[in-house]
């Protein structure tokens, strides 16, 4: 019996978008899985041959991209920001809308539409920030946090901070304005192509994702 496939999901916000999505292309979990006060990280599905591992966002790209984990859902932000070689993410799923960008404080001194030859900025996204400044001609000074990134220009810690935006709503109650847009963001199914090329079953388990994606669109 060939070992079981390993199929890593996100905690947090793609994850209950994610669920339908997964069970109508065959990956559904146990019970188990939805019991909110259940902290287990690995879980069985209704497939013998496969299991579910619930990790942070940034966790899924490591264990796919290493083998440890065949498969996985995560957003295309972690997909562009580790651009691991081994990592492969055949199918947009069309969830987990949002977008990265720029943002500083409302009343920040001196705004214009300029930026300055060097600036310093928080964020989770060390890679994508300074590809993306640095294509603009700007040496951006990153800061990594993992959380509560609004307090940095408050606190003095950075003049401008880059992260996901859904509504602008946590931006606006903490004084921040979105200055600019970096990318659109959406939830990707992800293979490790080692995999992908040794067993047949990660070639199914893409196109059951594709023949769902497609029927969706269509509908």
């Amino acid at each position: 019996m060939p070992a079981p496939l390993t199929f890593a999901i996100p905690k947090g916000r793609i994850l209950e978008e994610a669920l339908p999505v997964m069970e109508r292309a065959g990956v559904v979990p146990e019970a188990a899985f939805h019991d909110k006060g259940n902290r287990a990280l690995s879980f069985a599905t209704t497939r013998p041959d496969m299991r579910l591992i619930r990790v942070r966002a940034f966790d899924v790209a490591t264990f796919v991209a290493h083998g440890a984990a065949q498969a996985g859902i995560v957003g295309s932000d972690v997909v562009e920001e580790f651009d691991y070689p081994d990592l492969y993410a055949p199918v947009d799923l069309d969830i987990g809308h949002c977008r990265l960008s720029v943002a500083e404080l409302a009343d920040a001194p001196g705004r214009s539409e300029a930026y300055a030859s060097h600036l310093r900025i928080a964020t989770k996204y060390p890679n994508i920030t300074s590809r993306w400044f640095e294509a603009k001609g700007i040496q951006a000074e990153c800061v990594k946090l993992n959380g509560a990134m609004e307090l940095a220009p408050t606190l003095g810690l950075s003049s401008r901070i880059v992260d996901l935006v859904s509504t602008g709503r946590t931006l606006k109650e903490n004084g921040l304005v979105e200055r600019d847009e970096i990318m659109r963001i959406s939830a990707r199914l992800i293979v490790n192509r080692a995999a992908l090329k040794t067993d047949p079953r990660v070639g199914e388990l893409v196109e059951a994702f594709r023949a769902n994606a497609a029927s969706r669109k269509a509908a």
